[in-house]
């Protein structure tokens, strides 16, 4: 099992935190963000395949920036593959 932090870039959260466990997604939190989106793609991601979520998330876009607080779980969820 590993606890990961994740500092996004360009979107209201500031900060990402989730847990991998088997390689699958659990406990994600965000700080900040918009509340109801952040705490519904936790509760939709929980128990998921790290790979699927990646694969379901990476590349969505908020309001042109480029990136979304889901896009960059997707982001963090790479970088802790790394690390396992």
């Amino acid at each position: 099992m590993g606890k990961f932090s994740f500092t996004p870039r360009g979107v209201c959260s500031s900060q990402i935190d989730f847990e991998i466990t088997e390689g699958t997604v659990h406990n994600v939190q965000f700080t900040r963000g918009c509340n109801g989106n952040t705490q519904g793609i936790g509760k939709l991601v929980e128990g998921m395949n790290v790979d699927e979520v990646i694969n379901r998330l990476k590349g969505v876009d908020c309001a042109g920036r480029g990136t979304s607080c889901p896009d960059q779980l997707a982001k963090a969820l790479e970088l802790a593959k790394e690390k396992i």
